[in-house]
């Protein structure tokens, strides 16, 4: 069965945590040189693909016991908030550099969508939402609600990117997006590590 709460938990903190990264960019590059729908399709598979990967990892921590699941996400959520707050906006710095680019191409369905599947899914492996989509698996218990609000997260960063992630980036500052998902991840650390301190 489905939770939605859950599944809306993990979107939040998943879009969150990866609207500030190098997704928004990727897709943005690629929407500019090819037609968005086949860029599209390729990133959400290769998106789907890291959740899989994500809560099954997810899931083997649910075997551990449950005070040490719990210090252990919260120390890691802890660590992504870390990262998060520390990283320089090297989004900013990319998206400055990018050029202004003409109407996207039309090359075949197959190179469009292969170039966006490679891309996420080399830049994306062991990322810090892989580790999170992860994390939250571990924390719920429930891989599919996890699962579910995970790869709808990241499917919609890859398609505000590919659309119009320059736009959003004038209207939003991306330190205000950082520092938020980096808040709802402390929040989450001091829930965890309070429940293993608890019991």
């Amino acid at each position: 069965m489905i939770s939605l709460s859950v599944a809306a938990v993990v979107f939040g903190v998943v879009f969150l945590a990866e609207l500030p990264d190098k997704t928004a960019l990727a897709g943005l590059m690629l929407g500019t040189r090819y037609r968005a729908p086949h860029v599209f399709a390729g990133v959400a598979a290769a998106f789907l693909l890291h959740v899989v990967l994500a809560v099954a990892a997810g899931s083997v921590l649910t075997l551990l016991p449950h005070r040490v699941v719990q210090a252990v996400v919260g120390l890691l959520f802890l660590g992504g908030a870390a990262v998060l707050l520390l990283k320089k906006d090297e989004a900013e710095g990319e998206g400055k550099s990018e050029g202004q680019a003409g109407a996207p191409a039309g090359p075949s369905f197959w190179k469009a969508a292969g170039s966006g599947f490679t891309l996420i899914l080399v830049a994306e492996f062991g990322d810090l939402t892989q580790i999170m989509t992860a994390n939250l698996a571990a924390r719920y218990d429930d891989p599919v609600s996890v699962g579910l609000g995970a790869v709808l997260a990241l499917w919609a960063v890859a398609a505000i990117g590919i659309l119009g992630g320059r736009t959003l980036m004038r209207f939003v500052p991306l330190r205000l997006i950082t520092r938020v998902a980096a808040l709802l991840m402390i929040g989450l650390a001091a829930f965890s590590l309070y429940e293993a301190a608890t019991g």
